[in-house]
């Protein structure tokens, strides 16, 4: 089985063991492949293998690489999983169909008018920043209310809550955090797990997992 085929068996097929021990779906679980800072001949044999969803941190590299592909692959689906600055709202709207990173007031606008402008409509999801400190994205546990709140006055689809575990500690208490605070607020999608801990995630409620050293090998 070639390489890109073999990464991506084996991660799903982890998906699904960490599922069914949950008592859950793997088909519940979307697998978002990480491709940033992979060139698109890296990236053409997963999407050859049947992987759909990819994951990129800036809307200038995705810009450069996916027009092309997705023309060849048309029923792809692109996230975005990293920061985005309000000024670029408009080129992300348009060239991605989910922003995993939505955390303050002045996103929330400028994305909402870029989608209006646009007559598109993206999933998204709200980031939240578990342990606080500064330089961090996401908005505060406590800021989460008004963030919502903001996002729906504004029109945007908001699909669920996103996190990024401290780097170095265990992240099962962090993901099942992020459970309860969507559980709170009547949200059902959990943007969680990443290449070394999707299985956690996904025994705690994960329904998307950004996989990237585990499909793509290390950078």
């Amino acid at each position: 089985m070639p390489e890109a085929e073999q990464c991506l068996s084996d991660v799903r097929a982890a998906i699904a063991r960490a599922a069914e021990l949950a008592g859950r779906k793997a088909d519940d679980v979307t697998l978002i492949a990480i491709s940033k800072t992979h060139p698109a001949e890296a990236i053409r044999p997963l999407l050859l293998a049947g992987q759909r969803d990819f994951g990129e941190n800036r809307v200038q590299e995705a810009a450069a690489k996916w027009p092309e592909l997705r023309d060849q692959f048309p029923a792809t689906r692109l996230h975005l999983v990293g920061q985005l600055q309000s000024n670029k709202a408009a080129e992300a709207v348009a060239l991605f169909d989910v922003i995993h990173s939505v955390d303050r007031p002045s996103l929330i606008a400028a994305l909402a008018k870029a989608m209006a402008e646009q007559d598109k409509r993206l999933d998204c999801f709200i980031q939240v920043n578990l342990e606080g400190g500064e330089g961090k994205g996401g908005c505060a546990p406590s800021d989460l209310p008004a963030i919502l709140d903001r996002a729906r006055d504004a029109g945007l689809s908001v699909s669920g809550l996103m996190c990024v575990p401290p780097e170095g500690l265990e992240p099962a208490p962090w993901f099942a955090l992020l459970a309860k605070l969507a559980d709170d607020h009547g949200l059902t999608q959990l943007s969680m797990g990443m290449s070394g801990d999707y299985e956690t995630a996904v025994k705690i409620g994960a329904t998307h997992v950004r996989v990237g050293t585990a499909l793509f090998g290390k950078r």
